[in-house]
């Protein structure tokens, strides 16, 4: 979605996909807080283990990759690009699996 000043945001569809999937990892006691970043041409869903520090994850959007490698990306806490490609769904299936094997063991 396209915004004065070339500013970019997540469309609902995607946000609802990108919350469904934090909703698990909350749940599964992994995940506790998130920030959207709506920036100048790329849009920025991060995922925190704990309020206080770096993200664990984002979710970037970025149209000018579009007919590349696909607008949208995973990144992980080290900046490593986890998956990218066009569909939101298949990206994030990598977060299920970094969800589960990060579970808390008690």
């Amino acid at each position: 979605m396209k915004l004065k000043n070339n500013y970019l945001s997540f469309h609902r569809l995607e946000l609802n996909i990108i919350s469904g999937v934090y909703g698990r990892g909350v749940a599964a006691g992994v995940w506790r807080d998130y920030a959207i970043d709506i920036g100048n041409g790329v849009a920025t869903f991060s995922i925190y283990r704990n309020a206080s520090e770096c993200p664990a994850y984002q979710v970037i959007k970025d149209p000018s990759m579009r007919n590349k490698q696909g607008q949208f990306r995973v990144v992980g806490q080290n900046g490593q690009i986890l998956k990218r490609g066009h569909d939101l769904t298949q990206i994030l299936k990598v977060l299920d699996k970094f969800k589960t094997h990060l579970s808390i063991v008690k």
